[in-house]
């Protein structure tokens, strides 16, 4: 998948309703428990996240989705911010779509040829139906994958330089008064 792809994703986690608290509220959760064990992605699901946010979103001179902590951010947002019945529709579409890889030769998404990883890509983001569960939990997916590569920290500061607070504070400034020659 190529960057420019990335914008066509970038317009649906525009659509997705997160509000950036939300973002920042799990990325903290995150920090304040580095290493928790997920709480909503089996460990096959969370394989799957990670394998589609590096293809959605991959290590170039930029780090990957997984190499700043995607999937531990979709597993916080899903468990904290989804009712019981979207986690469940969400889930489960993540489950058909371990399905689709799992009806071929690879048990993996990693372990499809790049032929065969771009042919799903390209399935799922072009889905017969739009509301079948795949779909739906696809284009989330993608949303979320987005969502939280932008607003991680690293992202912000190495990629997109982003200064949250400009200047300095200097508290010790020297005080200008009229007619010093300070200034």
């Amino acid at each position: 998948m190529e960057r420019r792809d990335v914008l066509k994703a970038f317009g649906t986690a525009a659509a997705f309703t997160l509000l950036p608290r939300t973002a920042e509220a799990a990325w903290k959760t995150i920090a304040m428990f580095p290493g928790a064990p997920l709480r909503v992605l089996t460990d096959e699901r969370a394989v799957l996240v990670a394998a589609l946010a590096d293809a959605i979103i991959p290590r170039t001179d930029t780090p990957s989705a997984t190499d700043v902590g995607v999937p531990t951010f979709i597993d916080v947002i899903v468990a904290e911010n989804y009712s019981d019945e979207e986690r469940a529709v969400f889930l489960s579409g993540l489950d058909l779509i371990g399905a689709r890889l799992r009806r071929g030769d690879a048990t993996s998404f990693a372990g499809l040829s790049p032929e065969s990883q771009q042919s799903l890509l390209d399935a799922l983001d072009q889905p017969v139906d739009r509301q079948a569960p795949d779909a739906r939990a696809w284009q989330r997916l993608k949303g979320l994958v987005v969502h939280g590569y932008f607003t991680s920290e690293r992202v912000q500061k190495d990629v997109l330089k982003s200064v949250i607070m400009p200047g300095k504070f200097d508290g010790n400034a020297p005080m200008k008064t009229a007619g010093s020659s300070n200034g």
